[in-house]
Order: structure tokens, then C-alpha cells, then sequence
């Protein structure tokens, strides 16, 4: 077990349905993430990732294992504190905000009911820490671009303080040039904040960027995991991992150069 553990997760299974219909979608599942780590689940759509998210996230309550964030057991039924630790950003951020309500109601009603005071300059404090004027508190959803909108998500799932962030491919949905951005926005906050993240993605040059150590899954289970450098260095020693590495080269090389540029 990894000193200092954030996450840990032990022999985590999920079944959807029941009898001949029963599809599993979790085997035996394992990892362990430090505090402070950045953490990345790769491979293809159905393999797996994203359901690990969401019964760490509270989405999905009938796994069977373990599972505890800074070593305290999570229960099935999610809970007030676990929302506190733990935060998840999601995918699209054109479907995770309400069409009909302002920035400023998306990031009020997380401290409403948690009972948390002092809204206003909180929400003007997160706005500024993820790169938008406290101005865009008054604007809805369709007011915003893309890289915006998931700079809102980014803030929502921030203003309780978290020590956890979960992310389901945060930047697959926007442009190269804005997926720099946000992945930079996502690096500044981690060593600012000392946050711990779990991220899912497909795209190896962005896993690459992010994450220290990196967990490879395919038909439900991790087949291999290894640091950042073995993956840069063709050191994977799974044929399947070896097969992903191959394929990212082709399509991943200008999001590498974007990236660079922005950190630069």
C-alpha cells in the first residue's frame, strides 16, 4: 500500500442486471492513489474507467469490495462528508451545467446545503482561482464557451474544498487549444491545493502530462500499471498498453505541442 493513501481501492466489483442478463462490468478491481497524486485510468470506451469514478463519486451504491478515502471506509450510501472529500467533474461540460440557472446558482447551492456562509466571496474567490472574472457569476450556460462552461464545473466541484477531484475525461469535449488550457488550469490547482486526482481518459499524451503513475484497463480489469517515465519510455510490458502507446502517436501530437505552448 502507497504511504499516506488517498484512495484506496481494494477487490472492487460492479454487476449490472441480474440472472443470464447480468453483464459485470468491474473485475477485482485495485489501486491505491498517495495524497497529493495525480493518478490516471486509461483505455477504450466499456473497459471500465469512468464506473470506477462513479461508485467513488457516490453514482453507483451496489459494488462489492472496498473502498476508502484517506483511510476511512466508504459506505454504499453516500454521505454529506464524502461530498466534502470528494468531487467529480465530468465529461461534457455542455450537459453539466443547468441551461436555466446563473454560475453563480450552480455555485451557491453546493455551500447552501452544506450549510456554508460567507456565498458571495466564496463564489468570487473560486471564479478568480479558475481563471474567470467574478462577473461571470451572472451569466448562464449558453453565455459561456466551452472552455469556460468547464472552468464553472471545474469551480463547483472546488468550492467545498475537496481534497479529492475525480475526472471523467475533463477535456475530451473541447478544443486542442482549450484542452491545453484547462489541463494547465487543472496542474496550477493541484500544486496550489495539494489536491489528489483520479482522472480518465483515453488520450496517453494527456495522462502523460498529468498523472505520475498510470493504470491501464481493459474488459473491466487493470492489466498494467506503470509510472509516467516507463510509458514515455515504451516500457510497457502489457501487449495491450504496448497497443494503445502505438495508437495514441498518431492523433496525440497536437495536443502535445498545445500544451507545451501554454505551460511555456
Amino acid at each position: 500500500m502507497i504511504t499516506n493513501t488517498m484512495i484506496d481501492i481494494r477487490a472492487l466489483n460492479l454487476t449490472f442486471g441480474l440472472g443470464d442478463k447480468a453483464n459485470r462490468v468491474l473485475r477485482d478491481v485495485s489501486l491505491s492513489v498517495a495524497a497529493g497524486e495525480s493518478f490516471g485510468l486509461v483505455g477504450e470506451s466499456g473497459s471500465g474507467k469512468t464506473t470506477v469514478l462513479r461508485c467513488l463519486a457516490g453514482l453507483y451504491n451496489h459494488w462489492q469490495g472496498e473502498l476508502a478515502i484517506a483511510g476511512k471506509p466508504l459506505a454504499h450510501k453516500l454521505d454529506r462528508e464524502r461530498c466534502r472529500w470528494v468531487q467529480m467533474v465530468f465529461q461534457d461540460p455542455y450537459g453539466s451545467l443547468h441551461p436555466r440557472h446563473t454560475v453563480e446558482t450552480a455555485l451557491a447551492e453546493p455551500l447552501r446545503i452544506h450549510g456554508i456562509g460567507d456565498r458571495s466571496s466564496r463564489i468570487d474567490n473560486i471564479l478568480t482561482k479558475v481563471g474567470l472574472n467574478p462577473s461571470f457569476r451572472y451569466r448562464y450556460p449558453h453565455q459561456l464557451s466551452g472552455g469556460q462552461r468547464q472552468r464553472v464545473a471545474i469551480a463547483r466541484a472546488l468550492i467545498l474544498e475537496p481534497k479529492v477531484l475525480l475526472l471523467d475525461e475533463p477535456t475530451s469535449a473541447l478544443d486542442v487549444s482549450v484542452q491545453a488550457e484547462i489541463l494547465n488550469l487543472l496542474v496550477d490547482l493541484r500544486a496550489r491545493d495539494g489536491l489528489t486526482y483520479l482522472m480518465v481518459t483515453h488520450d496517453l499524451s494527456v495522462v502523460a502530462h498529468l498523472c505520475e503513475r498510470i493504470a491501464v484497463m481493459q474488459h473491466g480489469s487493470i492489466v498494467e500499471t506503470l509510472t509516467r517515465d516507463a510509458l514515455e519510455s515504451n516500457s510497457a510490458s502489457h501487449p495491450y498498453t504496448r497497443m494503445l502507446v502505438e495508437a495514441s502517436r498518431h492523433y496525440s501530437r497536437e495536443l502535445a505541442q498545445n500544451i507545451a505552448l501554454q505551460a511555456a
